[in-house]
């Protein structure tokens, strides 16, 4: 079982930035897609961002293209989500995902692996 921890959630300002991390306990997560997405509570979960296993053709939902980048660091079993010029509408809970590949990026049934999430609020 591979355990996904995120941090660096938090309230910010409109505008301001954030660090997401979400760290592997196992180096398995090195062969995995990872992704991130948000949820809003009572509400389904949207997906956000995601990586291939060797960092390469990131993948970004329209809403956060240009703002927000993924990158990973598999030396550490960690990916992070750097995410720039924050709006209301970005804050929710953020949850990162992990598998290999097993069907679209976007499609939050593909992974297996979850995190606990890291909430993000963002004020006006």
């Amino acid at each position: 079982q591979v355990q996904l921890v995120e941090n660096g959630g938090g309230l910010v300002h409109s505008g301001d930035s954030l660090r997401l991390s979400c760290a592997a306990s196992d180096s398995a997560f090195r062969s995995f897609v990872v992704a991130w997405f948000r949820q809003l509570p009572g509400k389904g979960r949207d997906f956000v961002a995601a990586i291939t296993p060797n960092g390469g053709r990131p993948v970004y939902a329209e809403s956060v293209e240009g703002r927000f980048t993924i990158s990973r660091d598999n030396a550490k079993n960690t990916v992070y989500l750097q995410m720039d010029s924050l709006r209301s509408e970005d804050a929710a809970d953020y949850y990162c995902a992990a598998d290999v590949q097993r069907g679209p990026y976007s499609d939050s049934f593909a992974y297996t692996y979850w995190g606990q999430g890291t909430q993000v609020a963002v004020s006006a």
